[in-house]
């Protein structure tokens, strides 16, 4: 009996595929880009996925690589480039397949001819708009760019700013046109489509991990006396547990004394090959053991619970640091001391 192609498999199935064919340590960082309840769907339909044929296998590695190839494609030069390329590469009507399959759901950010424009250029153009307008582009600027840019904005404006993007949700499409639309006309002629979702607090703890660390701690000290709840959600978002992999062996040795055994444990349970050696390898011979025992024989555990050790280990380290015994670097790419 032929395997599926590609195209009758549904989507939830490829997903889980995928998963299974780019291993453990790719996929995990893949499931922490989920919701909760997309990873127990995918987790669940792993789970049931039974035997792969070789040629299933093919069909949806092969359905992958070209819609990776047609979103970089577009990113280049736009669909019609992207159409031209692929039916050199396809043949004609494979090429309209593929785009069809993408373009239906492709949504392109707008603000990417900001890309091409000099940091200080924006810096001075948005230092003169309103915050809530700062804000909402900055959203869609990369981390560190959007750091940079408000490295450079009055200090009032960069408080202002980060609070904005923090209680950012959604804006519509004919705001962010507008807005896309002016700045297009002070600062280049390239054009992009909209896109919905914007800012929150995971925003703004990329943009404030890329901070340099004076410029952080200054921003953290006015927003703490005006909005210390908020200054704290995003603190607890800037530092994650694979962030460890950062810090030095006798840092780490260091917050080992602290962490419950269980914990550890709990917390290597869904962490990368690399930080568990690394970990492991600040360890005593006997204790590494031990753990690397009770990993082998705990069996599967929920998903939550891996992230809530994580996080008691996470708020470990930063209780560390508030108390002066460790010292993290900010993102203006400081050593580590101790």
């Amino acid at each position: 009996m032929a395997a599926p192609k590609s195209s009758d498999i549904n989507g939830l199935r490829k997903a889980a595929i995928l998963v299974v064919l780019v291993g453990p340590e790719r996929a995990s960082k893949l499931l922490k880009e989920l919701t909760e309840e997309e990873v127990e769907m995918l987790t669940l339909e792993v789970a049931n996925l039974g035997k792969i044929s070789d040629e299933e296998k093919n069909n949806v590695l092969n359905e992958f690589f070209e819609l990776m190839k047609v979103k970089e494609f577009i990113k280049e030069g736009g669909v019609d480039y992207a159409k031209k390329l692929l039916e050199e590469a396809f043949g004609p009507e494979q090429a309209i397949k593929i785009i069809e399959n993408l373009v239906t759901n492709l949504q392109v950010k707008p603000f990417d001819f900001l890309k091409r424009i000099d940091i200080a250029q924006i810096t001075n153009v948005l230092q003169n708009e309103h915050p809530q307008t700062v804000a909402l582009v900055l959203c869609y600027l990369p981390p560190a760019a959007a750091a940079q840019v408000i490295a450079g904005l009055p200090e009032d404006l960069q408080v202002d700013v980060i609070k904005r993007i923090s209680i950012m949700d959604r804006a519509t499409p004919d705001v962010v046109k507008e807005v896309e639309s002016r700045m297009k006309d002070r600062l280049s002629s390239f054009a992009a489509q909209p896109f919905s979702q914007v800012g929150g607090i995971e925003t703004t703890a990329e943009i404030m991990n890329n901070i340099d660390r004076t410029v952080s701690k200054n921003i953290f000290d006015r927003l703490s006396e005006s909005d210390p709840k908020l200054s704290e959600e995003i603190r607890k978002k800037m530092f994650v547990f694979e962030d460890i992999l950062k810090l030095d062996d006798r840092t780490i040795q260091r917050i080992l004394r602290e962490v419950d055994t269980r914990d550890l444990t709990l917390s290597l349970k869904g962490a990368s090959e690399e930080l568990k050696n690394k970990i492991l390898s600040n360890m005593s011979q006997r204790a590494s053991q031990m753990i690397q025992e009770e990993l082998e024989f705990m069996g599967p555990v929920r998903l939550k619970d891996v992230d809530e050790a994580q996080q008691r280990i996470v708020a470990i380290i930063r209780k560390l640091e508030e108390s002066g015994e460790i010292i993290i670097a900010g993102g203006g790419g400081e050593e580590l001391i101790v």
